[in-house]
């Protein structure tokens, strides 16, 4: 019996097609262009729609927003077939997550590419406690039921408006996907859905801001 014979014969059928899957995924990354990127320290809003900057610490930002939508217009992109597009967001105040009780939300974030919506996920600033907890459903698309602030990659800043005197009222998220996409031309939008049916000032109770954009065009083979 030859070894083949023998592998084939005694080697359960799951593993084969495991083997054979990994034995399969040749696609290699033959090219990462970034064809765009910016933090806004150079007050440069070339491409943007609805691009507005303040002053945040010691950072300017681009914002800050709510249900507005603001894009970005890319155009001449180098050959391709994927978008990575990664955003640094902000979102300040009182973010509900995923309370459904249609006076302070869902609290929804959203971005898209073209006319494709990409990821959905809401987020939460609320206190955690064993009695109370507002979820979020970041850093999964909605719906799932994470701890406020899960994913974060900063969490200890002050609010901006309606919790302006507090820390821990702003927290900054890094969020990066990768899409198919082989036209030359792309705008990458971003909205929110915040419900705040009992406040007197929506815009100050909780709002979002970017504080960098990064879109690379990638060649897959």
């Amino acid at each position: 019996m030859s070894f083949r014979t023998w592998f084939k014969n005694w080697i359960p059928l799951p593993v084969l097609i495991f083997l054979g899957f990994l034995t399969s995924c040749t696609d290699t990354l033959e090219s990462e262009t970034i064809v765009y990127s910016n933090d806004f320290s150079e007050l440069d809003l070339a491409g943007f729609e609805n691009g507005k900057l303040f002053i945040f610490g010691n950072d300017t930002l681009a914002g800050y927003y709510h249900n507005e939508e603001v894009a970005v217009n890319v155009s001449d992109l180098p050959s391709h077939n994927l978008l990575k597009v990664t955003v640094e967001i902000i979102v300040h105040d009182s973010w509900d997550g995923n309370a459904d009780d249609g006076v302070g939300g869902p609290d929804y974030w959203f971005f898209g590419i073209d006319n494709q919506e990409v990821f959905r996920t809401t987020f939460s600033n609320s206190p955690c406690e064993s009695t109370y907890c507002l979820y979020q459903s970041y850093p999964n698309t909605y719906f799932r039921q994470n701890v406020p602030k899960s994913g974060a990659t900063q969490t200890n800043l002050p609010g901006l408006c309606l919790f302006g005197a507090s820390n821990n009222y702003s927290t900054r998220y890094s969020i990066s996907k990768i899409v198919e996409h082989s036209n030359p031309n792309a705008r990458i939008y971003m909205n929110s859905d915040l419900i705040a049916e009992n406040s007197p000032d929506p815009v100050c109770d909780e709002s979002w801001s970017i504080s960098k954009i990064e879109i690379a065009a990638l060649t897959l083979n």
